[in-house]
């Protein structure tokens, strides 16, 4: 990152914090601050550092002072293609200098890892399927995993057990075949959800106990300990996955989903938490399940109305699965909107079959 001299410490200060940030995300391999930093203020060309750095990314920036007022650019290269694969203007007013150094760096890292994740995922997916190390499967089932189907994450689930199988030491694999799990559970996609969870706890607990330091594994530990009914012992694990990475989006949307299914949990410290993983990550590719559990929480404090907005944002994605749209009919139900509710559930219907009144009840109380 180059910008006015008058303000280095400052650029400084937010190269350095992107670095530490970034970092924290186990997966990444990022290049320490004094081998980057030879590279500030210089007209360089970005493959030219990717190859002298042996990288496949570089991010790049800039800081622009105006009197008050201070402007931020930042784009992510792809090394290996030359390309954009993202960037952002930031522009904020200059008071406290040390709350901007903290909140754009936060920004920042929070946004470019979701999108260093889909190029990788999509990189894997061009790849021959004998061309795949455990690196590369791993990948490609993450790509399946989001694409939330019961299928794709049958298959994400069989990509991340051959990354073991590769690897038998591969920390996330594991922790990725424990969501995979949950998610056939969560997602009602399987009839034997008590099996699930019980492998899923199994996986969870292997992935820490081979990497307690990778975010991904304790999330992982934490969302199949709240489908065990162990509140007590998954709360730890996701405020765990949080501390390692502040981040992290996801970890907060689970201590979110803890709380809504704990009796007596706190509905409000739930919409607190999706707040701040909606911020975090505003292009996550499950933004729709961030949304869905907004509006959750509002229903769950008998905000129906902000409810509906939030449950309708969640059913305009193209992947939105059935919660989004058995979220938008209990709303509408609760509005008194009957015609409209029944049309929304007849959509979520569609998508899973097997979806119960008895569902509806249990997670949308009051509808």
């Amino acid at each position: 990152i180059s910008g006015d001299p008058e303000q280095e410490y400052f650029v400084d200060g937010i190269t350095e914090d992107i670095i530490l940030v970034i970092s924290r995300y186990h997966w990444l391999s990022v290049i320490a601050r004094n081998s980057t930093f030879v590279y500030k203020g210089a007209a360089v060309d970005v493959r030219e550092v990717a190859r002298e750095l042996k990288v496949d990314y570089v991010l790049e920036g800039s800081v622009r002072k105006a009197g008050p007022r201070v402007r931020i650019t930042a784009q992510l290269i792809d090394s290996r293609s030359g390309s954009q694969i993202w960037s952002e203007r930031y522009d904020r007013k200059l008071d406290d200098i040390f709350d901007l150094q903290d909140e754009i760096t936060e920004t920042i890292a929070a946004s470019i890892e979701p999108e260093l994740a889909r190029s990788e995922r999509q990189r894997a997916r061009r790849k021959t399927s004998d061309n795949l190390g455990a690196w590369d499967l791993f990948q490609k089932a993450q790509w399946h995993m989001y694409q939330f189907s019961k299928e794709n994450v049958e298959s994400a689930i069989n990509l991340y057990k051959q990354a073991i199988a590769l690897d038998r030491e591969f920390a996330s694999a594991h922790a990725g075949v424990s969501v995979g799990l949950i998610v056939l559970v969560g997602a009602n996609f399987t009839q034997e959800p008590k099996k699930c969870i019980e492998s899923a706890l199994r996986y969870a607990e292997q992935s820490v106990v081979l990497d307690d330091q990778d975010p991904f594994c304790h999330y992982a530990l934490g969302r199949s300990r709240a489908f065990s009914f162990q509140p007590e012992k998954a709360e730890p694990e996701l405020k765990r996955a949080i501390e390692l990475n502040p981040s992290y989006a996801h970890a907060y949307h689970g201590l979110a989903h803890l709380y809504m299914m704990t009796p007596g949990g706190d509905a409000e410290v739930s919409g607190q938490m999706m707040n701040e993983a909606i911020r975090l990550s505003p292009r996550d590719p499950l933004l729709w399940v961030f949304e869905h559990m907004k509006g959750a929480t509002l229903m769950s404090l008998e905000q129906n109305d902000e409810a509906s907005e939030w449950m309708e944002k969640a059913a305009r994605h193209p992947s939105a699965g059935f919660w989004a749209f058995s979220g938008l009919a209990a709303c509408q139900a609760a509005l008194g909107d009957q015609l409209k509710a029944e049309e929304s559930l007849a959509k979520a219907l569609e998508i899973n079959s097997n979806l119960s009144q008895a569902f509806l009840e249990d997670t949308y109380p009051g509808a």
